[in-house]
């Protein structure tokens, strides 16, 4: 009888949700109350609850009671990309292109088809790209303080295929990798899927917490740690040059292999050296060309410690074999004719007057972002809950991310991570509007 009554419950709350008649936000009652207008045991009570959670309809938070969650929005890590309904504002991905790029594209193919050797793009290069296409790359690092040959440089289908084979070439299941509280979701799939131990670092001010991750390391054997110092994702942070050496020397000292992610760090300039220069020996820096050029050229680079040089070339064979000859040929001539050198410049003017249009707009709500930065991170105001707020959003036709995917932490804050670099300024404008009309209550 008792399993009888506790599925009854569950599945009546969960018709309510389902239906509607219980709204994204609503709280429940608390387990005492449960307890005792159904005149269940407290276990039972709990029971009801952990599989109500379990079943991504609930979310229980820690001296606040349990809420409804919005079924409708994408769970997990946050990399699902779901259906827009028709006419919706996407600020959860960015996809940042410029004027006049599908004629660069025009002129770039026409180039390549005028070109000698055609044939040669028609066969699978060598793991990590042929040595001229490395030297090529190497040359498009130096912009970021980055001074490596082409045989320490490695090209890969974007920076999360960069990110990819990085985990499966210098990692094995079980090693402890440290991280930021707040981080990049796609980090975070992989390195679940890699049965990695993560670690969560605190941020003080949107910056790494190095005590804590001096005090890990004292604790525990831990083998890497992933930072995002130059423009941090979703903070926008930058790391200080101290706290750069100091990471640097955390990791001589404890034999750290840092993975730096440097995917958005083209906005920020000037900015500090990367970390990479500071431990060569020890560090993989990761980036690539989606959000500088587009995101359908899925060119990525690492650049590695020479040592690393044959496992991260066997983990790119084992895994995509190599990149797509046509997209690597294409990227190379922009990098060579300038072309790269000119959409990150535009790029980072653009990303200036989106964060001057969303700084005059939420001039009165708690923001966090860089100015050249193609995002913001906006903290709710107390008695906001997020899951409400994106619910409400919704269903005025924007879309928007909760802290959620980004949290490494039990600790999730109630906060949205706005992405503002796919959609035209006009529409950007009346999408932060509606913004601001829902959480500056």
């Amino acid at each position: 009888m008792t399993r009888i009554r506790y599925k009854s419950i569950v599945d009546e709350f969960s018709a309510r949700i389902r239906s509607g008649q219980l709204s994204p936000g609503t709280q429940l009652p608390t387990v005492r109350a449960l307890m005792e207008s159904q005149r269940i045991a407290l276990a039972t009570a709990l029971r009801v609850y952990n599989e109500l959670e379990a079943s991504g309809l609930v979310v229980g938070e820690t001296g606040r009671g349990t809420f409804v969650r919005d079924s409708s929005l994408p769970r997990g890590l946050g990399l699902e990309q779901h259906p827009l309904s028709s006419g919706a504002v996407d600020l959860t991905f960015n996809y940042p292109s410029v004027p006049g790029q599908a004629e660069l594209l025009r002129d770039g193919l026409r180039a390549i088809a005028a070109s000698g050797d055609l044939d040669a793009l028609l066969h699978s290069a060598p793991q990590g790209g042929r040595h001229h296409e490395r030297q090529t790359a190497a040359r498009h690092l130096r912009n970021r303080d980055i001074r490596v040959g082409g045989d320490q440089v490695l090209i890969v289908n974007g920076a999360q295929q960069g990110l990819a084979v990085t985990l499966m070439a210098l990692l094995k299941p079980g090693d402890i990798l440290a991280l930021d509280a707040l981080t990049y979701p796609g980090l975070k799939t992989l390195a679940q899927a890699h049965r990695l131990d993560l670690e969560a670092l605190p941020q003080i001010a949107g910056h790494t917490d190095l005590d804590a991750l001096e005090a890990l390391c004292k604790r525990r054997p831990v083998r890497a740690i992933y930072t995002m110092p130059t423009m941090h994702n979703p903070l926008g942070t930058v790391m200080s040059e101290s706290d750069r050496l100091r990471l640097a020397q955390l990791a001589e000292q404890h034999n750290l292999l840092i993975i730096e992610d440097g995917a958005y760090a083209f906005l920020a300039e000037p900015a500090p050296k990367p970390v990479f220069t500071l431990a060569p020996h020890r560090t993989v820096y990761i980036s690539g060309l989606s959000k500088s050029v587009a995101s359908g050229l899925r060119l990525g680079f690492i650049a590695t410690p020479k040592a690393l040089v044959p496992a991260l070339e066997q983990a790119i064979r084992v895994s995509t074999w190599s990149t797509p000859s046509l997209t690597v040929a294409l990227g190379c001539r922009w990098i060579e004719t300038g072309v790269v050198d000119t959409l990150e410049d535009q790029k980072r003017q653009d990303a200036k007057r989106r964060q001057e249009l969303a700084g005059q707009i939420l001039r009165n709500s708690d923001v966090v972002a860089h100015p050249s930065s193609y995002y913001l991170w906006l903290r709710l105001p107390e008695g906001l809950r997020a899951e409400s707020v994106v619910a409400e959003l919704e269903r005025k036709g924007v879309m928007v991310t909760t802290a959620e995917p980004f949290a490494t932490t039990a600790h999730v804050p109630h906060a949205l991570r706005v992405a503002m670099g796919s959609i035209g300024m006009e529409v950007l404008k009346r999408a932060l509007e509606t913004l601001r009309e829902v959480v500056e209550v």
